[in-house]
């Protein structure tokens, strides 16, 4: 008898799934950590606490669609498969990062996996995204433009500029918006006078639903679904996925601003400790297998780590290049 999970996807994806989720949460944890030690400078926003929503939507894509992103995009770009040494690199601001140290935290950048950019300024993807829907689509291609926010985004200009746009023209972008509640230190019902988010679009005439975002089967199947609706139409679509970040808004915030007791309601809901469980219960996986891959990530982590100790500082020429492509 096939269990509820199996009915989803097979138990190396479900396996890969949890790996993807253990080495993002190690990864960003080990930047807090390299943080501290002065070792990473300037602004440092982690994604403990997200990890189904990058994981479950990128499991959802195809290869050649373009992901885009906002300044919280470590793990989607390790998981969108940049390389953890290289992107570590980034953030200590290396010449072998994989913007060759000029990008650091905020803007990873890798196009050769269609992972079309973090952006420092809020919003700044949401048009980026239109134009490389609007790209494909009179290329003729297939592919589509997933484009990633915060729910502190919502209020920009370029956020009802870009779903007009999209709708119009009839472009196909998958807008994701990963809700934790909080921009910066301001909850979500303080700022915008319709909190649920998701429901904004009737404006512009674009389907969308509300999705767990702690729940990486839940945010999978929602982004399949709303991939081949996107495919099959040509228009776009729209996901809120309810998270929460476990940190403050950056390294910078010490998030007294949120209770004690609400962060341990979202403790609760965990989801990588939460979909081991499934894996355990459902007989996917044994301790035993979890406990490897645990101790893989942690490897790769630490690599990442001595990588980006021991690379070279760019060189000061290095300032005149990549001025334009």
């Amino acid at each position: 008898m096939q269990t509820r999970l199996r009915m989803v996807l097979p138990d190396q994806e479900l396996l890969k799934l949890y790996e993807q989720m253990f080495l993002s949460r190690e990864f960003e944890e080990s930047c807090a950590e390299q943080y501290a030690k002065g070792h990473i400078t300037g602004f440092l926003h982690l994604y403990s606490g997200q990890e189904a929503v990058a994981v479950g939507a990128t499991a959802g894509l195809h290869k050649d669609d373009y992901i885009l992103s906002a300044y919280r995009e470590h793990a989607q770009a390790i998981v969108r498969g940049a390389d953890p040494k290289r992107v570590m690199a980034e953030l200590f601001g290396k010449a072998t990062g994989i913007c060759k140290g000029k990008g650091g935290s905020m803007h990873l950048f890798d196009p050769s996996l269609n992972f079309m950019g973090g952006y420092a300024i809020v919003g700044g993807q949401f048009p980026i995204s239109v134009g490389l829907a609007f790209a494909a689509q009179y290329r003729g291609e297939e592919r589509i433009a997933a484009c990633f926010f915060g729910d502190g985004a919502v209020n920009q200009g370029t956020f009802h500029e870009s779903l007009n746009w999209a709708q119009l023209w009839h472009l196909p972008v998958l807008f994701v918006c990963e809700n934790n509640f909080y921009g910066i230190g301001t909850e979500v019902h303080r700022s915008s006078a319709l909190a649920s988010i998701h429901k904004r679009t009737c404006g512009y005439d674009i389907p969308s639903e509300k999705v767990d975002g702690m729940d990486v089967i839940a945010v999978y199947k929602a982004v399949k679904y709303a991939t081949e609706k996107v495919r099959e139409s040509g228009h776009p679509y729209f996901i809120e996925a309810t998270t929460y970040r476990f940190r403050g808004h950056s390294m910078a915030d010490p998030a007294k601003y949120r209770s004690a007791a609400e962060h341990e309601v979202w403790k609760a809901r965990d989801p990588l400790p939460n979909y081991a469980r499934q894996l355990l219960d459902e007989s996917i996986a044994t301790r035993e297998q979890l406990d490897a891959i645990e101790t893989r990530c942690r490897a790769t982590v630490e690599a990442a780590v001595k990588f980006a100790e021991e690379s070279p500082w760019p060189e000061d020429s290095t300032v005149w290049e990549d001025i334009y492509v």
